[in-house]
Order: C-alpha cells, then structure tokens, then sequence
C-alpha cells in the first residue's frame, strides 16, 4: 500500500500562480532538499503523519472542491508523490504541483499543471535547479522565480533569454516577502516590459503567516 508522510491538508483560496484566487484543497508533503533564505514553510521540513492514497484521497473529497494543489516542502522527495498526483487527476481533480525544480519531473502526470521554480542566487539555492527537467514543460505548466532583489531580478532576465522560456510556458515574478518591496518589482518589469506575470502571495495578504490558509 502506498503511504505517503502528510504535514496537512486544509482549503484555501490559491494565493499564486494562474489560478490565484480560486477555492483550492492543498496536500502538504512533509521533506524538502532545499533551505532557501525566504522559505515560508519550513515546518513541512520534518514530522508529518504517515497516511495512505485511500485516506488523503477520502480527506480531499471532503472539501468539496475541484483545484487540488501537491505542494510541500518538496513534493516530489517522496516517490509516492507521483502515484497520489496521478490518482488525484484520476479522480476529476483539476491537480496542480509546486516543485522547487531541484527534482526530476520526468514521472509526473502529463495531466498535472507544473508551478516550478527557479532559484535565483540570493535563495541561496541556485546550484541545485536542474535545467534538464525544462524541455518537460509544456504550455500548461508554470516557472516561477522568487525575487528577493535587483541582483535575482537581472538574473532572472538573463536566464529567460538563455533559455527562452518565455515560448515554453508562462513566467511568474514574485517578490520575496519583505525583502523586496511589491511597488519595485513591479515597475522593473513594466519598465523592460517583460512577458511574464507579475504576482504577490494573496494568501500572505489576507491572512499573513497563519498556517492551514
């Protein structure tokens, strides 16, 4: 039976991402590889209560509610990640998964929408992205890059053009919570007209750090 260590499961509107805004239940797979600075969730870093598909699948239903988001910690550090997306699209569920895109997403649902991030340097996680899992993506799926400052910003620039990401799936800009301010990033990319979508944390605005929202 396939079991998978669960740090909570709770509804939620999304609060990034294409769909933003939309009443979603979030499954929170405790683990994750990485400690980058501005990690919210490192309570997801260890824990967690070990529950099989039967059980998380019965616990999602319970919410009444079409968008399911996998996300973590680092989802995909337990293999049976995989198996849970896929009976979750079985399901009907509209599945959404946000990775730090340190891990292969080679066995993931073609079915599932990929929100993958891109470290940028002052995450202090760049040197674990792993470029290769970039031709996986499609039209549906998502990069995100977390900016904390002009450095990651400029960075980030140079990474879409090298790698043209811009005509692989849409882009994400967010603004690292507190350490660059919302009004800034958002005139940077205006400035340079960027082809990506700019965001905040609409969960961090309604709710700050409260956790299970």
């Amino acid at each position: 039976m396939e079991r998978i260590r669960i740090t909570e499961i709770f509804l939620s509107l999304q609060g990034e991402s294409r769909s933003v805004g939309l009443p979603t239940v979030f499954v929170r797979l405790t683990g994750c590889p990485l400690r980058c600075h501005y990690c919210d969730t490192a309570y997801a870093f260890h824990g967690g209560e070990w529950q099989s598909l039967t059980a998380i699948l019965e616990r999602v239903a319970e919410f009444e509610t079409r968008q399911v988001c996998v996300t973590g910690g680092e989802p995909l550090g337990q293999k049976s990640c995989l198996p849970l997306l896929a009976a979750l699209c079985d399901a009907g569920y509209a599945v959404s998964l946000e990775t730090s895109g340190a891990l292969p997403l080679d066995g993931v649902d073609p079915r599932v929408v990929k929100v993958v991030d891109i470290k940028t340097p002052a995450s202090g996680e760049s040197g674990k992205n792993r470029y290769d899992n970039l031709p996986l993506l499609t039209a549906q799926d998502q990069i995100k890059f977390v900016i904390c400052d002009r450095a990651d910003y400029d960075w980030a620039k140079q990474c879409m053009q090298e790698h043209a990401l811009a005509a692989r799936c849409e882009i994400l800009f967010s603004p690292s919570h507190q350490q660059v301010a919302a009004r800034e990033l958002a005139d940077w990319v205006i400035a340079d007209r960027l082809p990506v979508r700019f965001q905040m944390q609409l969960h961090k605005y309604l709710w700050g750090d409260e956790r299970g929202r």
